[in-house]
């Protein structure tokens, strides 16, 4: 039997614990195939309990994709202290890298698992919060570099420049999570591959005067 929970440490690591066997379930299996029932034996808790802390998968799927924005945000934060918008733009790419391969499962969970469409309604991230919002974070950083005139003069939409920066970031993690072991593609080291997708953004997005 599984021990009871009384305090609100307690119950906070136990919630924490469905959400990790969660976040682990619905990477693997795919959402629509986990049930309660299923994250509740992978911890050794009855559904029951499971009920206690979310009414239904759909909340427990909202709590997973939250709480991996949330630890997102707060690996890429301290990049906003910066004084340099080039240098920040920089250290932001690589933050967000290294997050992404650092935490495959939550990267996964975020943006390489089909769930329901993010609803600021309904999340418990606050939408625009620098300390909480990553996409924001994305936003205020690529914002800030093209207002200091960091790229070159052609670019005039920061939101696309993140946008597209960012696809291309997306791109080498899930490449590198999903497929790294592939033996039918010979890869080329990480740290070049990171490196040449730098190089390619530098010289293609950089005004030659900075």
């Amino acid at each position: 039997m599984p021990p009871k929970v009384r305090t609100e440490a307690e119950k906070q690591v136990l919630r924490t614990l469905i959400i990790d066997a969660a976040r682990e379930l619905f990477v693997s299996y795919g959402v629509e195939a986990v049930t309660m029932r299923e994250v509740a034996k992978r911890i050794g808790y009855s559904a029951t309990s499971i009920y206690l802390y979310f009414s239904d998968k759909e909340q427990l799927l909202r709590a997973v994709v939250d709480a991996d924005v949330l630890k997102l945000a707060s690996a890429l934060k301290s990049t906003l202290s910066i004084s340099d918008p080039l240098e920040r733009f920089v250290q932001f790419g690589q933050h967000y890298v290294q997050f992404a391969l650092t935490n495959p499962n939550h990267y996964r969970m975020m943006f390489m698992t089909a769930h329901l469409p993010c609803d600021p309604a309904l999340s418990s991230i606050e939408q625009h919060n620098p300390e909480q919002d990553a996409y924001h974070q994305l936003i205020s950083v690529v914002s800030n570099a093209w207002q200091a005139g960091v790229f070159k003069p052609g670019f005039k939409d920061p939101v696309l420049i993140a946008q597209t920066v960012w696809a291309a970031m997306h791109g080498l993690c899930a490449l590198h999570i999903n497929m790294a072991e592939d033996a039918w593609i010979n890869w080329r080291p990480l740290e070049a591959r990171i490196q040449m997708m730098l190089d390619l953004c530098m010289q293609g997005l950089i005004n030659d005067n900075k």
